[in-house]
């Protein structure tokens, strides 16, 4: 690990300023000089294998705005502050009780003790990755941009089949991401420019030609907040995650799904995809073909062949596919039976 300056700002605009003053307009969070820190428990890893070296490591867990630290539910929804841990929203009892979807997709992003330090902002900020982004001997395009994706050519069993390029196929891992963009939620930030918001949809970029930018965040910027607006029939909401194993893997499918049920018939669908995609992925073509329809085996199928109906399968991953779609169906169809 390579030197650098540790520094604990005490408040969001002093944090920005010191953030401003170690980069340039054209730099953002992946190859900044200055790099913001809360739970650290990604960033520090990439710090140890030589992934991520930057110069400044500003830790906000100083800063004094206690609204970064609370929960607030009211009629117009619920807002977490961005320092609020992944373990203390999980537990919440308006949280599970209103956005199921919510808590679930905290509980099983991680152990306990990971949950207990990690922050939502930090989770949601998480790198798209994968083992060649974490080994420096090989190419890849978000370390180095330019120098190439091995992935394409290697082992791509864990590799996404929706949003990819020719630049990168890595999977955006996280799972709290999945319940925010099916909910319609919002990130607020601060930055050299001002404080501004964010559609959670607009937040993370497909890699396209340039798969080193996540985020249309600068790299003075630091989230706030994030808001989920008031959805009555969130409470009919689950997140369902497939993976190797059960001791917090990452996700090979997983469906965060939130319905508007009139009986069994469609008022209105919410549905976002997991472990299968660059960035975490509203499955909006299915929440079309749902609308209307009563639910059942043959339009969760329908709309589950409707969400992969784009998917660009590897080598090792076109399983993928049908693992997605039957992790679609099994979610629309547990949700449906929910008792709320």
């Amino acid at each position: 690990m390579r030197p650098f300056i540790y520094e604990q700002p005490t408040d969001i605009s002093a944090a920005v300023a010191l953030a401003s003053s170690f980069t340039t307009r054209d730099d953002h969070p992946t190859r900044a000089n200055a790099q913001f820190i809360a739970g650290g428990t990604n960033l520090a890893d990439y710090m140890k294998l030589g992934v991520a070296e930057p110069n400044r490591l500003l830790d906000l867990n100083r800063l004094e705005e206690q609204k970064l630290r609370q929960i607030r539910v009211t009629g117009d929804g619920i807002r977490f502050g961005a320092l609020v841990r992944m373990g203390e929203a999980a537990d919440h009892r308006e949280v599970k009780k209103r956005y199921p979807v919510i808590a679930d997709s905290l509980r099983l992003a991680a152990s306990g003790q990971i949950r207990n330090v990690a922050s939502l902002a930090g989770n949601v900020l998480q790198r798209t990755r994968c083992e060649y982004f974490r080994e420096t001997s090989w190419a890849c395009n978000k370390r180095v941009p330019g120098s190439g994706c091995a992935a394409m050519d290697g082992f791509n069993r864990q590799h996404a089949v929706l949003g990819g390029s020719n630049a990168c196929i890595a999977t955006y891992h996280g799972d709290f991401a999945q319940a925010l963009i099916a909910l319609d939620a919002v990130i607020h930030a601060q930055g050299s420019d001002g404080a501004r918001q964010i559609p959670f949809a607009k937040l993370h970029r497909q890699p396209g030609d340039t798969p080193h930018i996540e985020t249309d965040l600068a790299a003075d910027e630091i989230i706030t907040a994030i808001e989920v607006p008031a959805l009555p029939w969130a409470r009919r909401s689950l997140y369902l995650k497939i993976r190797d194993r059960e001791s917090y893997a990452f996700a090979l499918a997983s469906a965060a799904v939130a319905l508007d049920l009139d009986g069994e018939t469609v008022r209105d669908a919410r549905i976002a995809l997991g472990g299968v995609a660059t960035v975490p992925w509203r499955a909006g073509a299915a929440e079309e073909v749902l609308q209307g329809k009563k639910l059942d085996e043959a339009s969760a199928g329908a709309a589950a062949d409707a969400a992969f109906a784009e998917a660009q399968p590897h080598q090792h991953n076109a399983f993928k596919i049908e693992l997605g779609k039957r992790t679609l169906v099994r979610a629309l169809l547990e949700t449906r039976d929910m008792k709320v």
